[in-house]
């Protein structure tokens, strides 16, 4: 697989050795200096890593980083940082923005392209756990994010699509609540029993109770019997 990169930093000869040595890998690189053409262009080519600079002309990386991961479609794409700084602020500015790894510079030829080479090997097992699945009535097209059961078009919103697909990720695997909102909703923001209860009841409506288990005060499983069974 030939994979599509996209260097989002500042012009200077560290950046231009990089590119040159993707490109020898025979990865698809494209370069951007200025931070808002390489928000458009990231989203025109939906790479499928992201390798940002921190200080980026009319728009840095963390910026960036945020605008992307605000939108569903760049939420399994990787975002990397190179930068000089180690200081653990700047890091941890870039993993709150929701980087994946910050590589800090310099770095040797090797380490750097065994660091992406190992990156989207991970990313690919994932793509590859998330493809379309189908357990007794019940379709799941993940990229496009929709549902089907006997053939017709089950409406979720975002939050009840992601709840699906994390239980189902596991099917028999009882997920805590506290699990499911860290998972969901994020560890920042204030979810209370009601939100998940309702969320469920909304998916057993919507799908069919049978498909859900509950492990009273534990949490929620998807029905493991449903998958042994499935044609």
């Amino acid at each position: 697989m030939k994979y599509t990169i996209l260097i989002a930093d500042d012009k200077n000869s560290i950046t231009e050795i990089e590119a040159y040595n993707l490109k020898k890998e025979g990865y698809k690189v494209f370069f951007e200096s200025n931070g808002k053409k390489a928000l458009e262009k990231a989203k025109d080519l939906k790479p499928d890593l992201i390798i940002l600079g921190m200080l980026i002309p009319k728009m840095d990386g963390v910026e960036i980083c945020e605008k992307l991961r605000e939108l569903e479609k760049f939420q399994p794409t990787l975002i990397v940082f190179t930068s000089k700084r180690v200081e653990d602020y700047a890091q941890l500015s870039a993993y709150d923005a929701g980087a994946d790894d910050y590589f800090v510079k310099p770095m040797t030829r090797k380490l750097f392209l065994r660091k992406v080479k190992a990156l989207l090997r991970r990313s690919e097992k994932y793509r590859d756990s998330q493809k379309n699945i189908k357990i007794a009535d019940l379709s799941i097209e993940f990229e496009s994010h929709k549902v089907f059961k006997a053939g017709k078009s089950i409406s979720l919103v975002k939050k009840e699509f992601k709840l699906l697909r994390l239980l189902v990720s596991k099917p028999g695997k009882i997920f805590s609540r506290d699990e499911i909102i860290n998972k969901i909703w994020e560890s920042d923001v204030v979810v209370g029993d009601r939100t998940i209860d309702v969320h469920i009841r909304k998916l057993r409506k919507k799908i069919g109770s049978d498909y859900f288990k509950t492990l009273k005060g534990v949490g929620y499983k998807f029905n493991e019997e449903l998958v042994k069974n499935k044609k």
